[in-house]
């Protein structure tokens, strides 16, 4: 599965704070990273219509068995209620036990600075 790009489901204001967020999971085999894939679509959905949502990527290498996921969110309290409700927070629990190492990070930006650059996320996830 390669990269999916940057998508915006909600314009952003020009000039405004957002809350990133990134995120790296390994999965512990290669059946958790299908699993992982399989629940993907469903999440990313989700995504689309999430109140909040300012942009989101996603980067899969299933046959090392990692993931990781780029987001850009009006505020850390959009984020929270994103991951709380509808598909993901099912999925979240449903995989936890899959999962071999997970990081997160978190910043904060300009609106004027996105698409974050993965980059970015990477060296803040090391």
């Amino acid at each position: 599965m390669p990269t999916l790009p940057w998508t915006v489901p909600n314009t952003p204001p020009a000039g405004a704070d957002v809350h990133v967020f990134a995120s790296r999971f390994e999965t512990r085999t290669f059946l958790g990273a299908v699993r992982f894939l399989m629940r993907t679509a469903g999440v990313w959905r989700q995504v689309g219509r999430a109140p909040g949502a300012y942009g989101a990527s996603l980067k899969a290498q299933p046959f090392r068995r990692t993931f990781w996921t780029l987001s850009a969110w009006e505020s850390a309290e959009a984020l929270k209620a994103f991951a709380g409700g509808g598909v993901h927070a099912p999925v979240s629990r449903g995989l936890a036990g899959e999962m071999r190492d997970v990081r997160f990070a978190s910043w904060t930006t300009s609106s004027d600075e996105l698409p974050v650059r993965w980059e970015e996320a990477a060296r803040r996830l090391r």
